[in-house]
């Protein structure tokens, strides 16, 4: 046997077992195909969850080293599932470290997730070789942005005072605020439900909440309010 056949058939030298957490099993789906090929990559995806209750479990009784762990899901997002899962994060012999993986890039999703104790936040434009190099950054415990994030956590903990709490803001869910701020930018109902993985049914109730609660008329106040708090 040569040198080269011996190293092909023992496989990476490293493995991490993962926890695959987002709310969309085609995405789900999609991440398991590209990094989960554990011959080649050394990434082992050890099991899925597709809301808090259900990563919860899955996290407790599967214990992986990493958890990439979506921001918006039903049950109280990824900080809820950040906060149930402290006591694993502080395992001193194994801890469980947490990686967002995100389409959201608002600051305020960023901070949120860093301020629960996840190692790194990324954007689903990310490639697969990054993602995998990513996963393993985070099993070594160092932290892990995808460009120009890093920079809101930077200006976040640099800062000594807190930030002001908008209580308009927090009557919107997570995904509420994610479809206000596709709006503000100017996106169709149909390229919102194509990034967000939803219908536009959907998006039109997202939108119609926003207003309520909002108390505003249509999207171009929408627009200006998400623009004087710059969230756009």
């Amino acid at each position: 046997m040569t040198e080269q056949t011996e190293a092909v058939e023992q496989g990476p030298e490293r493995h991490v077992r993962v926890v695959l957490v987002d709310d969309h099993r085609m995405f789900r789906t999609g991440v398991q195909a590209e990094i989960g090929r554990t011959e080649t990559t050394g990434v082992e995806v050890v099991g899925e969850a597709a809301d808090v209750d259900q990563a919860v479990t899955v996290i407790t009784a599967t214990r992986p080293e990493v958890v990439l762990l979506d921001v918006h899901l039903p049950g109280g997002g990824g900080v809820e599932v950040l906060r149930r899962c402290a006591p694993l994060m502080a395992g001193a012999q194994s801890p469980v470290r947490f990686l967002a993986l995100s389409v959201s890039d608002a600051a305020e999703d960023v901070i949120g997730v860093i301020r629960g104790g996840a190692r790194g936040y990324v954007t689903k434009t990310i490639t697969g070789t990054d993602l995998v190099d990513s996963i393993f950054r985070v099993q070594d415990g160092d932290a892990v942005f995808s460009p120009r994030l890093a920079g809101f956590v930077l200006d976040a903990f640099a800062s000594t005072d807190a930030p002001p709490v908008d209580e308009d803001l927090d009557r919107l869910t997570q995904r509420e605020r994610e479809v206000l701020r596709l709006i503000a930018r100017g996106y169709a109902y149909k390229e919102i439900a194509k990034q967000l993985f939803i219908s536009v049914k959907t998006v039109e109730s997202h939108v119609s909440a926003v207003l309520r609660k909002l108390q505003l008329s249509n999207r171009h106040e929408l627009t200006r309010w998400a623009t004087a708090r710059r969230l756009v």
